[in-house]
């Protein structure tokens, strides 16, 4: 999607699924500590507690499962687990490579239209440090990295890529409560993007290994203040 002008504020993105919803609402609870790691997470309580089914909710915590903040049990119900530092610090890693790679390629292989695709994305990312909402600041985000793994011209890495990425998301999505992080987030965006632009395949790279690393110290962070 090519966004100019007014369009670039106008856009409006995919409507997530009552199952995403859930996931998000729960990811957020658990990371927060508003579940305690070995708290259950009973179907019938979640679903009377957002008039839901069982379904969207059975849903939301497999995907928290292959995040790793939810540990499945046959027969019985799950419970909240968090990955230990190893563990989380070994997804972060593999994250900025996967995403450097996508970088890298797409300083090489973008078209014109795609790269004013992902300027126009950036802007509006700019716009919402206004707003300080990090919730939009988020969805736009994700936007954001999909332009670049669709410029990397690499359906594989892409797959590759947005899987590792939707087992970090809470973790990434939770940083941009920290003050300023809005902002900060920014301007390492825009150091991937002119890079991009300019072709600059290791620049690249580098540039967004480092933003990666800054969004697990964030986080880690975040972690210190609830």
């Amino acid at each position: 999607m090519t966004l100019t002008g007014a369009d670039a504020q106008e856009v409006s993105w995919p409507r997530k699924t009552r199952s995403e919803e859930l996931r998000l609402q729960l990811a957020d609870e658990i990371v927060r500590g508003v579940y305690a790691p070995g708290a259950p997470l009973d179907e019938t309580s979640i679903a009377n507690r957002f008039s839901v089914s069982r379904t969207p909710v059975r849903e939301a915590i497999r995907s928290l499962a292959a995040s790793g903040l939810v540990e499945v049990r046959p027969h019985r119900a799950a419970v909240v687990a968090r990955p230990d530092a190893s563990q989380l610090a070994g997804m972060f890693e593999a994250m900025a490579e996967l995403e450097a790679l996508c970088a890298g390629f797409a300083a090489e292989r973008m078209t014109l239209i795609e790269r004013q695709a992902l300027e126009d994305i950036h802007e509006k990312l700019r716009v919402l440090i206004q707003s300080g909402d990090p919730q939009e600041y988020h969805e736009v985000n994700e936007a954001f990295h999909n332009a670049i793994y669709d410029g990397a011209h690499n359906a594989y890495l892409a797959d590759l890529t947005l899987a590792t990425r939707s087992r970090v998301q809470p973790f990434r999505r939770a940083q941009f409560r920290n003050l300023g992080r809005l902002a900060k987030s920014h301007v390492e965006h825009d150091r991937v993007v002119q890079s991009i632009l300019r072709g600059e395949r290791s620049v690249a790279a580098a540039a967004m290994v480092a933003h990666i690393a800054t969004v697990r110290e964030e986080y880690e962070h975040y972690t210190e203040t609830i």
